[in-house]
């Protein structure tokens, strides 16, 4: 039997004087919460549910059990933690705003652009050079479809697929994360001058991904899978049944984010990701996508994969993968309000035309004072 406890916010103000300082800045993000439920679930059942503000969050926590006090006071201090800056080489990505990550897929299956990029490499320059040109912080470079039923690929053609492409975008000045399984191709791929490592299963598809991506000092993003990634049992959607589907997320980046950085990995440079559709119900993505602001308490850059993902597609008559870009906007949308640092989107340019207007919004409410009286 086990006892847990979590800190989700639930209630978002524009700014600290809409509340009379009474809010706290979500991960130094432009987003503040102003009200927060403080569960605890035994064996996975919600046992109790208090909700508080944030000048009484003290009071709650000194009434908690001393077994889960100590986790409550660090999920409250992860909540209002400041990220320093992504530093890669010379580059910066700060993360005091929504920062775009554009999608560059370089495979034959993928479920988003049927592999238009595959193998016309004046389109993926193209392509490359639209995403950078439109203000992406950095460009996500994939040679894997890790779509459901989607066949594993063999390392050597993966290489192939993605080096090319890092090598063409390192060279236009782009920051560049890989989209791997595979230490040799991490290896590989940093070597061509890539800076961050993108692994949707979370460093366990090979033993030796947690040791590497430690020994290069890189930042890795560590996303949340259900199925078990091996070479024996490759389906990253198997095992997608949840008791409770945002705490039982949080519990398992919680424990690959230790993991790391058990294996070496500085805290500093993990980021993570929810893993919105990966063995996930319609039902569950929409849980999990109300809950977000609940993961700033694990203390880590946040991660939103959201673009044009079949959800969208499920509420919206079926349409096909490239007719989504309202419903990836409105994810998008949905994830700067949830105070998430990266977003990892197909149309970037209409993404940072959203995430400018955001932020034109969010600057205009922290100036606006027009309703104090001198």
């Amino acid at each position: 039997m086990s006892d847990s406890i979590y800190i989700q916010p639930i209630s978002m103000v524009t700014g600290p004087q809409a509340v009379e300082g009474d809010a706290v800045r979500l991960g130094g993000s432009m987003v503040y919460a102003h009200r927060f439920a403080v569960i605890t679930r035994h064996d996975g059942d919600v046992t109790e549910r208090t909700i508080c503000g944030a000048r009484d969050m003290a009071c709650v926590l000194g009434h908690l059990p001393s077994g889960l006090a100590d986790e409550a006071e660090e999920q409250w201090t992860n909540l209002g933690k400041v990220h320093p800056p992504i530093q890669c080489g010379d580059r910066t990505i700060r993360l005091d705003q929504p920062q775009v990550m554009g999608i560059l897929n370089v495979t034959p299956d993928s479920f988003s652009d049927g592999g238009q990029f595959m193998d016309d490499v004046d389109a993926i320059r193209a392509q490359a050079s639209a995403m950078h040109e439109a203000g992406a912080a950095l460009v996500d470079i994939g040679g894997e479809s890790t779509r459901p039923g989607a066949a594993a690929v063999w390392e050597g053609d993966e290489l192939k697929r993605v080096i090319p492409a890092i090598e063409y975008c390192v060279g236009m000045g782009a920051v560049v994360s890989v989209d791997t399984r595979r230490p040799g191709v991490m290896e590989a791929a940093l070597g061509a001058g890539a800076h961050i490592i993108n692994d949707v299963s979370a460093l366990r598809h090979d033993p030796r991904s947690v040791e590497f991506a430690a020994s290069t000092g890189k930042p890795v993003i560590l996303m949340h899978a259900p199925g078990p990634s091996n070479a024996e049992a490759e389906d990253l959607h198997a095992n997608g049944d949840y008791t409770a589907v945002a705490f039982d997320v949080f519990d398992w980046l919680k424990e690959v984010r230790d993991r790391a950085i058990a294996g070496g990995i500085a805290r500093e440079n993990i980021i993570l990701d929810p893993g919105i559709g990966f063995g996930k119900t319609l039902a569950d993505n929409l849980a999990l996508l109300n809950a977000l602001p609940l993961f700033h308490a694990l203390g880590q850059p946040l991660l939103l994969g959201a673009s044009r993902k079949r959800m969208i597609g499920a509420l919206s008559n079926e349409v096909a993968a490239h007719q989504r870009l309202g419903g990836s906007i409105a994810l998008a949308m949905h994830g700067m309000d949830a105070g998430f640092h990266l977003l990892r989107v197909h149309d970037v340019f209409e993404t940072i035309q959203a995430r400018n207007v955001w932020r034109g919004l969010r600057d205009a409410a922290l100036t606006d004072f027009s309703g104090l009286k001198s």
